[in-house]
């Protein structure tokens, strides 16, 4: 902790939430394909998708759990075919987080979701990684890949991706375990998961979104992951609360898809402040922003409208977001500092 947050007066906080420097641990890259640039690459590539217009597409998006996205969110995929789709993908969306004062953003992506429709893991990973070296050094933003293997698929399917992937080790730092939750507990990846740490890569999995607590556990337990991604589940667990604490491990919580995904029937009843209060290391991210409505900033004005969290909140939650990050020490006390005075900069504005 800070050992002093400034006082900021209530009406500063939207202007302090999006000036903070914060990072992003919790983005699909295929969640930020905007229903403009699926247009554009449809077009691009002679695709056919099921929608007359952007408009029809959008009002698609009306979901009433995490099966009923997953459903279109894949057919919204299928129009990415070359390297130059994957990068202009990733760089629409790296240009919103620079937008939002994102320093740092760990960025998932869903291979199997690509090699099975016939496009190569090089083409994938070359193209995302093209726009992370951009981003360092056009908008300031130090990007990095994570590999996440899908869930409803079986251990044999992600070993093969693994295998697919380990060429260009080089241009991603972790995997990650996301898709359907119910039904496909971390347990089933356990030997993917050792294997993937023999070669030296970080580590994260999806769990207590939809899923129990129990999950959050086997993630820990049984893959042996460094962070939760969601996790939200945890509070139906105090000896889980407890763990999650006393082991620092950090919680990648994304309201506003918690929200459109019927996790919590309004923002208002999010439990983002309970997780603090617990002393967790609780995020805030955007999961699947062109899909749920909002990028990191409005994850956080919209988040702290509903719950009446404060400035002090505030710094916490983009504290823990650098201590989360797999950023090396230095790193992180360089985006700390600047935390520091973007509060000190609102605050002397006030």
């Amino acid at each position: 902790m800070a050992t002093t947050v400034p006082s900021i007066a209530a009406e500063r906080l939207p202007a302090l939430l999006a000036a903070m420097p914060k990072a992003e641990l919790h983005i699909h890259i295929e969640g930020s394909l905007e229903p403009e640039l699926i247009f554009a690459l449809a077009q691009r590539n002679g695709v056919a998708i099921p929608y007359a217009s952007v408009e029809e597409l959008r009002r698609a998006y009306a979901f009433t759990n995490l099966q009923s996205f997953l459903d279109i969110y894949y057919a919204g995929a299928s129009v990415l075919l070359r390297e130059q789709d994957f990068h202009d993908m990733a760089w629409a969306y790296l240009q919103r987080a620079a937008a939002d004062n994102v320093v740092r953003a760990e960025i998932f992506f869903d291979p199997q979701t690509h090699t099975a429709r016939g496009v190569s893991m090089e083409t994938v990973i070359n193209g995302l990684h093209r726009a992370c070296q951009a981003a360092k050094a056009q908008l300031g933003v130090d990007a990095e890949l994570i590999l996440c293997f899908l869930r409803h698929l079986s251990e044999e399917d992600a070993f093969a991706t693994l295998e697919q992937a380990l060429p260009l080790r080089d241009k991603f730092i972790g995997v990650g375990l996301d898709s359907s939750e119910l039904g496909h507990p971390p347990e089933k990846f356990a030997r993917v998961f050792a294997q993937c740490r023999l070669h030296g890569l970080h580590l994260v999995a999806h769990a207590g979104e939809e899923g129990p607590p129990a999950y959050v556990w086997a993630a820990l337990d049984v893959l042996k992951v460094e962070r939760i991604d969601h996790g939200v589940q945890s509070a139906r667990d105090g000896a889980l609360m407890e763990r999650l604490a006393r082991d620092r491990i950090p919680l990648t919580v994304c309201p506003l898809s918690n929200l459109k995904l019927c996790v919590f029937p309004t923002l208002a009843d999010h439990n983002l402040r309970a997780l603090l209060d617990a002393g967790l290391v609780a995020t805030v991210n955007s999961d699947d922003p062109a899909y749920f409505g909002g990028y990191m900033n409005q994850n956080f004005l919209q988040t702290f409208a509903a719950t009446g969290l404060g400035a002090r909140h505030a710094w916490q939650l983009a504290a823990n977001s650098f201590e989360g990050s797999f950023a090396g020490p230095a790193r992180k006390r360089e985006y700390l500092d600047r935390l520091d005075a973007a509060f000190a900069t609102i605050a002397a504005a006030a």
